[in-house]
């Protein structure tokens, strides 16, 4: 049952573990956190999965859309808007991360996220007084 209080913010990495059976025990630890907590991706994360199961991966693109629909269904999606692109370049400006990774933190401050799990960035990072980033692996 999914715990409705806290929302967590997923970066691309978390749903391609959760859809790929190259890291078994991080597979697991990926499906059990979409299926019990309330998890939020952006339209860039479905964007970074269809091209990493596509580039990467060599699904085909009925294998990829059944997975993005999926994902889709699974978790909360947030639409990029204006407004997520803009705090994005101030986010890129201020910490210095790449635009692709500043837009995720954006998109998961803009929708209220506390928690942003990803590999890519720093785990136990706090990003404007508001979000913490946080490695499910390492944990």
């Amino acid at each position: 049952m999914r715990q409705m209080k806290d929302k967590i913010f997923l970066d691309s990495n978390i749903i391609i573990y959760a859809h790929t059976d190259l890291e078994p025990d991080k597979q697991i630890i990926a499906q059990k956190i979409i299926s019990e907590k309330t998890t939020v991706l952006s339209t860039q994360v479905l964007q970074e999965v269809a091209n990493t199961l596509t580039r990467k991966f060599k699904h085909s693109w009925k294998d990829t859309s059944r997975v993005l629909d999926e994902t889709a269904t699974n978790n909360i999606l947030y639409t990029n808007t204006i407004e997520t692109i803009m705090l994005a370049c101030s986010i890129a400006e201020k910490y210095s991360f790449s635009f692709y990774d500043s837009l995720i933190i954006a998109a998961a401050l803009d929708f209220g996220c506390e928690t942003l799990y990803s590999e890519d960035l720093s785990d136990g990072q706090k990003i404007e007084n508001k979000l913490i980033v946080v490695n499910p692996f390492r944990h």
